[in-house]
């Protein structure tokens, strides 16, 4: 039995959308079953069982394990074939005039990405986490991520997670743009949150962003050096996928504060306490490099009219947008 195995094929992902299958597939995880067992734990006769079995043993996610002689007849046991089951997948749109599937960006929320994307038609783009675009682009949900994500033995940006992630491939960063972050808060900051060991009052609720974004894994770093547990922080139910969500939730008065861009406190009319600088990188397979739609998002990226575009949005810095750094 493998320890975890990838469903890619239709066929596969079309039998297990079956409850009934599904349920049958969850226990031959656990532990080898008979056709009888099954049908006691599920309430179905055997010869249903055996149908929805069989099906399951024919796309490959369920083996026979052995076999028992038993009071004059042989029963089977069968199990899965793995220990647990990942499958992802999107249906995306087809556009006529071409026969290439989108441009699919998975990755940290930015919002001079949002710009360098605009009008792009056949580039998809959505915030899920510097980690989680790391993981798409892993696992080929994704041809271009993007991420800001800190190492803290070398000091270095989003490098050494590349070298993590992709040791077998080789992989180009270009750098988007140089970003503040720090503090979001009510215009007049009336809560006086100057740091974030102020976030530990108990008049003070904070809005986070999702686990696996740059910022998330940056802010629970610091919480655990300055010995906090996000206990001690009275946290809003909802967390933000983007930093405009961060500033929406302050300035609507759901947070007192937020980490985030100080751009984004900037367009909602916020205040901002300055806390880091940091590096966001596009993340590309050197093998998608010559895809023609990733071409024209880096022919803009490089224009000077982009730039100017970046830097009208406040603590954005460009000097270094679109140098490129080879990973291997």
């Amino acid at each position: 039995m493998n320890g975890m195995s990838r469903i890619q094929d239709f066929e596969s992902l079309k039998i297990i959308a079956d409850k009934r299958k599904q349920a049958i597939l969850r226990l031959l995880m656990a532990g080898p079953e008979t056709l009888s067992s099954l049908g006691k734990i599920l309430g179905d006769h055997p010869a249903q069982v055996r149908y929805h079995l069989m099906q399951l043993e024919k796309v490959g996610l369920v083996e026979l394990a052995y076999t028992r002689q038993r009071r004059g007849y042989v029963e089977k046991f069968y199990r899965a074939t793995a220990r647990a089951f990942f499958f992802q997948g999107a249906i995306l749109p087809r556009y006529s005039q071409s026969d290439r599937e989108p441009l699919v960006f998975l990755g940290s929320h930015d919002l001079a990405l949002e710009m360098l994307v605009q009008e792009q038609e056949q580039v998809l783009a959505f915030p899920v986490g510097s980690l989680e675009g790391l993981v798409a682009l892993r696992q080929g949900s994704a041809q271009l991520a993007g991420c800001h994500l800190l190492d803290v033995q070398t000091g270095e940006f989003n490098l050494p997670f590349v070298h993590h992630f992709f040791p077998d491939r080789e992989i180009t960063l270009i750098t988007l743009a140089y970003r503040e972050q720090g503090l979001l808060v009510a215009p007049g900051n009336p809560r006086q949150v100057r740091a974030l060991e102020d976030l530990a009052q108990k008049n003070v609720t904070t809005v986070l962003r999702n686990p696996g974004s740059g910022t998330r894994v940056w802010f629970d770093r610091q919480l655990n050096r300055l010995g906090l547990s996000p206990q001690a922080l009275h946290i809003l139910g909802n967390q933000a996928q983007t930093h405009t969500a961060v500033a929406k939730a302050v300035r609507e008065g759901k947070a007192d504060a937020g980490i985030g861009l100080r751009a984004a406190a900037a367009e909602a009319g916020l205040d901002f306490v300055p806390l880091f600088q940091e590096r966001y990188d596009l993340i590309i397979p050197n093998d998608n490099l010559d895809r023609p739609d990733l071409l024209v998002l880096l022919e803009k990226l490089h224009s000077g009219a982009f730039r100017k575009q970046i830097q009208a949005l406040e603590g954005y810095e460009t000097s270094h947008t679109g140098d490129r750094i080879e990973a291997g």
